[in-house]
């Protein structure tokens, strides 16, 4: 009888926070094992011995990878030696970090629990751009374009609604606009502001997929025109079009993810701020040589 590996193995992630940094860092390493099944076990906000107590039962229970990120030191030791009895990998994902932070600053670090989530001036920014998003969805533009950071564009289900919030989240205020050929397109996107716009397309096969799925959600029999792929591809040419001839990028959103597509639009935003702080430095000195001379 050959000895073969399980399929799944058990992940408990302990976290006296919300558990995001876990979460993140727990999936960006199990999906290089794909053929294996992580069972996740998310314990957040465990911040004494009681609640310490519950999840090293729940360990016992279900050995497998440990992963925490706890600042109380009697707490760690607890976590570190119960595991060690279990003979259950126990690892704190932030340590390493620390120990790079502490070396180069030359200070010792000062724990904070949850301090990522404290309620700042740059959380409240994220709120601030959060509702905005969510007040200018589906092509409800401010009465002041300046007042947004970024402007999607894009045909029917290329992920502008879902993008607009990811990027909300980052703290940048987003609005975005349906591309719908036969409807008259905002003008004033054309004009003046200092709005970053970029469009979404995919391929004609994943939108007419995606369409077809949300019509049968909704119940929306009517899909010939809706899903017809060589109407799809009309449209996508239009969006091409039409940033073609406003210096707009395109972002093929076929095979990227939501987080993806944000961190190509920011990517791209700031290239566009850098440019134009070079372009205006170039112009101060070129105003400044002529005056000299």
């Amino acid at each position: 009888m050959t000895n073969s590996r399980p399929s799944y193995f058990h992940l408990h992630l302990v976290s006296d926070s919300t558990g995001e940094t876990l979460t993140t860092i727990a999936k960006a390493a199990a999906v290089q094992y794909s053929q294996m099944r992580p069972i996740e076990h998310m314990h957040p906000l465990v911040r004494n011995a009681r609640q310490l107590k519950r999840v090293l039962q729940e360990i016992e229970q279900a050995p497998g990878i440990v992963l925490y990120t706890i600042v109380n030191t009697d707490l760690i030791s607890e976590i570190e030696q119960r595991c060690k009895e279990l003979k259950v990998p126990c690892y704190a994902v932030l340590q390493p970090i620390m120990q790079v932070f502490e070396s180069y600053l030359g200070a010792p670090q000062t724990p904070t629990v949850a301090g990522q989530h404290v309620l700042d001036a740059d959380y409240f920014r994220r709120i601030d751009a959060l509702n905005f998003s969510m007040a200018h969805d589906d092509g409800r533009l401010p009465d002041n374009l300046n007042e947004a950071d970024i402007i999607l564009l894009g045909i029917s289900r290329t992920s502008k609604t879902p993008t607009s919030i990811y990027l909300a989240q980052r703290g940048y205020k987003t609005a975005n606009v349906p591309i719908v050929p036969g409807l008259p397109f905002p003008e004033e996107l054309a004009g003046d502001h200092t709005a970053f716009v970029a469009c979404l397309i995919a391929s004609p096969d994943r939108i007419a997929e995606v369409r077809r799925n949300r019509a049968l959600l909704i119940g929306d029999r009517d899909l010939d025109d809706y899903v017809d792929r060589s109407r799809i591809a009309a449209e996508i040419a239009i969006t091409r079009k039409l940033c073609a001839k406003h210096g707009w990028p395109v972002i093929d959103v076929t095979r990227r993810s939501v987080e993806e597509t944000a961190a190509t639009i920011i990517r791209l935003m700031q290239d566009k701020e850098a440019e134009e702080r070079a372009a205006a430095e170039d112009k101060e000195t070129a105003a400044e040589s002529g005056h000299e001379a």
